[in-house]
């Protein structure tokens, strides 16, 4: 193995997502660089900033009947009991609500919790306030999913936030999916 392998091992990969952002900001370093370098120097600690930011890191998720995995980096903010939004047909009754929030520093590829098939998904645009005010998760733009197993159906709602203004959802309904 090459340092060249080594190294490559141990940068995550980018998701597609990314590459734009990234380069916009790299162009932006660049012109930094020509007017005053230590701007040009901010730029470059922002570009990388933005790549972390679009890491899509290899996960090994573990496997076992009935477990739920996390759908994305960050830290466990609330475990309440929550009305789920009307647009995923779940009922009018309290389930369990695990919120996650992620800072800008966390990995913000989002994965499905669990392996199953998506019954349902429901984009709603709306505001980009800070995700850690309760009333982000009714105000901000949210896609939510509904996934089936042979013994649960879950919701999964993503909710955007002062910083990530965009939600871009890969699955579609009818999709088998993997946690």
């Amino acid at each position: 193995m090459s340092i060249l392998d080594s190294i490559q091992r141990q940068i995550p990969p980018i998701h597609k997502e990314g590459y734009p952002f990234i380069g916009g900001f790299a162009l932006a370093s660049l012109i930094l660089f020509w007017l005053w370098s230590p701007l040009g120097w901010i730029g470059t600690i922002l570009t990388v900033w933005c790549a972390l930011f679009f890491r899509d890191p290899v996960r090994v998720t573990p496997v076992r009947e009935g477990l739920v995995v996390s759908p994305a980096d960050g830290r466990v903010s609330m475990i309440t009991m929550a009305l789920p939004p009307a647009e995923l047909g779940l009922g009018d009754r309290p389930l369990p609500r695990i919120s996650v929030f992620m800072s800008v520093f966390n990995c913000h590829v989002n994965r499905s919790p669990i392996a199953g098939r998506v019954d349902r998904i429901a984009y709603r645009p709306g505001l980009f306030i800070n995700a850690e005010l309760d009333k982000a998760s009714e105000d901000n733009e949210r896609n939510s999913l509904v996934i089936s197993t042979p013994t649960a159906r879950i919701g999964v709602i993503q909710i955007a936030g002062l910083v990530a203004k965009r939600i871009v959802c890969f699955v579609r309904e009818g999709q088998a999916i993997g946690a």
